[in-house]
């Protein structure tokens, strides 16, 4: 099983939703984030006085898969946030070691 955390923008939470609903993925946790990589921030100019955005906003997709999806879906996320400007985001993987759904107490890869 995999963990598969990704870091998009906020505009393209729906298409990357439509993406991963056609691939049978049907729960995620979205979490709002806020950061930086080589985007670096930018200057907004607010009522005449320009500050600098240091921290932009993001969002953080987790998904628990397995392992057989996981080509399918880092490609669905990767060409549904893409937009081919710097700030797209990143996709991270990590080896999911145990999984309980809470209600059932099912658990590897039949609690996903």
């Amino acid at each position: 099983m995999k963990l598969v955390t990704a870091i998009i923008k906020p505009s393209r939470l729906e298409e990357v939703r439509q993406a991963l609903n056609a691939l049978d993925v049907h729960g995620m946790t979205v979490t709002e984030v806020k950061g930086y990589g080589r985007q670096k921030g930018h200057s907004e100019i607010y009522r005449g006085t320009e500050y600098a955005v240091h921290f932009l906003p993001k969002l953080k997709l987790e998904i628990a898969i397995e392992d057989a999806q996981l080509d399918a879906i880092t490609g669905a996320i990767r060409d549904a946030a893409q937009t081919g400007r710097i700030g797209d985001g990143k996709i991270f993987v990590f080896d999911l070691e145990h999984v309980t759904r809470i209600r059932t107490g099912e658990t590897g890869a039949a609690a996903l």
